[in-house]
């Protein structure tokens, strides 16, 4: 049986990693597709000797220390942490001193399958996700408040227990440009669009677009019976009666609020190194959820590691895909012009943008942490001294 020792880090530090899980048990998954192979990959080569690294010495005490080189592939638990607080960074100047809103948008189930089929699907399906919701919260805007908006989206496709779950996340300013570009329009404190206005707007897009697309979808032997025109008709029929449900969140109090907010969501992946509770040697793993049944209350949920893999890489995007899009006047065809104007409707004062810091800065900045004090002696600083070069995966040539 494959051996799994916990790493023996700082208390900080996760006890279980998504990477040891597919180290470990990689080999109980049948063939991958490319897309997965190269996730599987980069995952566990991550800060390993195999992405290469630096050689460090304390300056005091003369101890070595090795730095390996992070994958920075979007999907690894590992890799998130300061992407996204510099994306956070950049996002400041686009904030406005009004409230913002958090709007969802879901589809039915029954649409799910036929999505994540196929990564070709996954594309088509998400971009159609994408447009619909858009443009549903753009034209209820339009007629309703009389206003153009600008807003953030970030798609999701998980549930807390890695099921496959596609839905959008939008962040909201409250309220938005007069058509005729001379004011600021506000949306009332608590309330920003009917709900169930846009639910059947978005409905209905999202099903137009869909039906239209069925040229371009793939139809693998598990979804072969929708490859029949009367089949996919009856798929939409089917959804169609089925609610797509919006819902929206407590608005925020203010653009510190959003920030904080945004990199709960920009960012994140299926399911964080911190939520795994344990992983035993036979392969079975264990890892904590919010069950939404129960109040969100947290659960705990034991699943065998080949499923827990098989879930996590099913929300592996297409290579390229762009998860998070701005539209409206943050849109950035629009944003140098649409967005200035916001601000000087609202009196907004320009925030200074962060300059640029490294990572070590930037690390220390939002945890305290020093990650160039020596940890041994924490008296002298770490100086690189040596660059180790990525070692090369030894072929297989049995």
């Amino acid at each position: 049986r494959p051996r799994l020792t916990p790493p023996t880090t700082a208390d900080c530090q996760p006890r279980y990693e998504v990477p040891d899980i597919f180290r470990n048990f990689m080999s109980q998954l049948e063939a991958m597709p490319r897309s997965w192979s190269k996730v599987v990959n980069s995952m566990v080569a991550c800060r390993t000797a195999v992405l290469g690294g630096h050689k460090l010495e304390c300056d005091h005490c003369d101890i070595e220390e090795y730095s390996y080189n992070s994958c920075r592939n979007r999907h690894c638990p590992k890799c998130q942490f300061l992407t996204k607080e510099r994306w956070i960074q950049d996002r400041e100047n686009d904030l406005l001193p009004v409230r913002y809103f958090h709007v969802v948008f879901t589809i039915p189930h029954e649409l799910v399958p036929l999505i994540f089929c196929h990564d070709k699907n996954k594309q088509i399906g998400f971009d159609i996700l994408f447009r619909a919701a858009s443009e549903t919260l753009k034209e209820v805007a339009r007629t309703r408040l009389k206003a153009e908006i600008g807003f953030t989206a970030v798609l999701h496709t998980w549930t807390q227990t890695l099921l496959k779950h596609p839905h959008i996340h939008m962040i909201v300013p409250g309220g938005g440009l007069s058509l005729d570009g001379e004011r600021w329009i506000q949306t009332r404190p608590n309330f920003f669009l009917p709900l169930k206005i846009l639910s059947q707007v978005f409905r209905g897009k999202f099903l137009e677009y869909f039906e239209k697309a069925f040229s371009e979808f793939q139809f693998p032997e598990s979804m072969a019976r929708y490859a029949s025109p009367d089949e996919f008709k009856m798929l939409l029929i089917d959804a169609a009666r089925k609610d797509f449900v919006v819902y929206a969140k407590s608005p925020f109090a203010g653009p510190k609020q959003v920030i904080k907010y945004l990199g709960q969501y920009t960012h994140r992946i299926a399911i964080s190194n911190h939520r795994i509770e344990n992983v035993t040697a036979d392969g079975q793993v264990t890892f904590r959820y919010r069950d939404s049944k129960n109040n969100n209350q947290t659960a705990h949920m034991t699943i065998t590691a080949l499923e827990f893999m098989r879930r996590f890489l099913g929300h592996v995007l297409p290579d390229g895909y762009c998860r998070i899009r701005h539209f409206g006047f943050l849109a950035s065809r629009a944003k140098s012009e649409k967005l200035k104007l916001a601000r000087k409707l609202l009196n907004a004062k320009v925030i200074e943008p962060v300059k640029d810091e490294s990572w070590q800065v930037l690390m220390k900045r939002l945890t305290g942490h020093d990650v160039n004090r020596c940890p041994h002696c924490r008296v002298g600083t770490l100086v690189r001294v040596a660059v180790l070069l990525p070692k090369r995966a030894r072929r297989d040539t049995s």
